[in-house]
C-alpha cells in the first residue's frame, strides 16, 4: 500500500503512535487519489491503530461535477462488478475530498448503517454528513461530532522523525550544519507564484549557503520545474551543489522526510497547510516565505495562529533560532474519533 507523505508516495510505518483501536478493526480509506487527502486519511488510520485498505474512486461526469451533492457514479455502486466500495463493508470508513462524500453516504446506507464514517475537512454538506468530521481551526464548520484542531493529521510521528535523524539519508548526511531545509510548494486554487518569488527564494538559498548553512531543498508535487530550477540555478552557478547544498529533483526515493527531520531551520513557502503543519511536527524553527500577493484569508489565519503558538515566524531576512513544543494534532484527532466510534458500537 502506498501512503502519501508530504506530497509524494512513501511507505509509512504503522502503530508508531499509541493505538486507540484493536488492530482487527477493519478500515477503508476512500479518496480520489489526491495526495493531500491521503496524507490526512492514512495519518488518522495509522494513529487509530488499524491498517487501512486503500479504496480509490473515479466518478465520471456528471457525477464528479455535482459532488458532494447527488449520488455516486452508478457504475461504482457497491453492487456493481469492480466497485471500489464493494462489500464486505469495513468497521470504519475514512474519506476526504468532495467527490468522496456521495460514496461515504452510499456505504453508510448499503452497510445497514453499520459502518462508522469519518470525513476529514469540511464536506460542504453539513455536520450530519458523517459520524465524525475533522476540520482545521480556520474552517467554520462546527458541531457535536466535529473535531477541530490547529494542524492537519499526518504520518510524521515522533518515532519516524527520530529514526530519520538517527540514520540520516546518505544524500544529505554530508551536508554541513547548521542545516536549512527549504520546502517548496506551488500553484494552488488560491495563489500563483510570481517569477520574482522564485528568484527571491533562489537568492535566499544562495545567501544562506554563503553564510554557512548547509542548504537542502525539496519540491512538492505542485512545484513547477521552472520554480525549482530558479532555486537550484544560483546554487549550481556558485559551485555549491554537492559542496554545501543539495537539491532533490523529484527522482528516486522521496527526500522530503529526511530533509525535514535533519534540518536545524526550515523555510516553507506559505501556500500549504499540510507542509507547514508537518514542519512544525519536527520542533525545528520554521520560517514562512510568504509569496507576493498572498491574501487567501484561511491561509493567512493559519499562519497567524502558528505564529501565536510560537512555532513559526514569517521570513524577514534572518533565520535566528527559537524554540517551541512540536505540534502534532494527529493523536488528538484519533483519540476523539476512537471515542465516538466506541460509543457508536455501544
Amino acid at each position: 500500500m502506498d501512503i502519501a507523505v508530504g506530497g509524494f508516495p512513501a511507505p509509512a510505518p504503522w502503530r508508531e503512535r499509541e493505538a486507540y483501536l484493536p488492530p482487527s478493526t477493519t478500515t477503508w480509506v476512500v479518496t480520489d487519489g489526491k495526495i493531500g487527502d491521503e496524507v490526512h486519511c492514512f495519518g488518522v488510520a495509522q494513529a487509530l491503530g488499524a491498517a487501512a485498505e486503500r479504496r480509490l474512486i473515479a466518478p465520471r461526469l456528471p457525477w464528479a461535477a455535482v459532488a458532494p451533492f447527488g449520488p455516486i457514479d452508478p457504475r461504482e455502486r457497491a453492487d456493481e462488478p469492480g466497485s471500489p466500495v464493494a462489500p464486505p463493508f469495513p468497521d470504519i470508513l475514512i474519506a476526504s475530498g468532495r467527490r468522496t462524500v456521495p460514496y461515504l453516504r452510499h456505504v453508510k446506507r448499503a452497510s445497514g448503517r453499520r459502518t462508522f464514517t469519518v470525513f476529514l475537512k469540511d464536506p460542504r454538506t453539513g455536520p450530519r454528513t458523517a459520524d465524525a468530521i475533522w476540520v482545521p481551526e480556520h474552517d467554520p464548520l462546527r458541531g457535536a461530532n466535529v473535531v477541530v484542531t490547529l494542524t492537519s493529521p499526518h504520518s510524521l510521528t515522533p518515532d519516524v522523525i527520530a529514526r530519520a535523524r538517527a540514520e540520516p539519508d546518505r544524500r544529505i548526511a554530508w551536508v554541513n550544519r547548521p542545516r536549512l531545509g527549504i520546502v517548496l510548494g506551488g500553484p494552488s486554487g488560491h495563489h500563483r507564484f510570481k517569477r520574482h518569488d522564485a528568484r527571491r527564494l533562489g537568492a535566499i538559498a544562495l545567501e544562506c549557503a554563503r553564510q554557512g548553512f548547509g542548504v537542502m531543498v525539496t519540491p512538492s508535487r505542485r512545484t513547477p520545474a521552472a520554480f525549482l530550477e530558479a532555486v537550484r540555478a544560483p546554487l549550481a552557478d556558485a559551485g555549491l551543489l554537492g559542496n554545501c547544498a543539495y537539491v532533490w529533483d523529484g527522482a528516486g526515493e522521496n527526500a522530503y522526510l529526511p530533509i525535514l527531520a535533519n534540518a536545524d531551520r526550515i523555510l516553507v513557502t506559505g501556500d500549504s497547510v499540510n507542509m507547514l503543519g508537518e514542519a512544525t511536527a519536527t520542533g525545528a524553527p520554521v520560517y514562512v516565505f510568504v509569496p507576493s500577493g498572498m491574501a487567501y484569508h484561511k491561509m493567512v489565519a493559519f499562519i497567524d495562529r502558528l505564529a501565536e503558538r510560537g512555532a513559526v515566524r514569517r521570513y524577514a531576512g534572518s533565520l535566528d533560532p527559537f524554540t517551541y513544543e512540536p505540534i502534532d494534532a494527529t493523536p488528538e484527532i484519533a483519540r476523539l474519533v476512537a471515542a465516538r466510534y466506541l460509543a457508536f458500537r455501544g
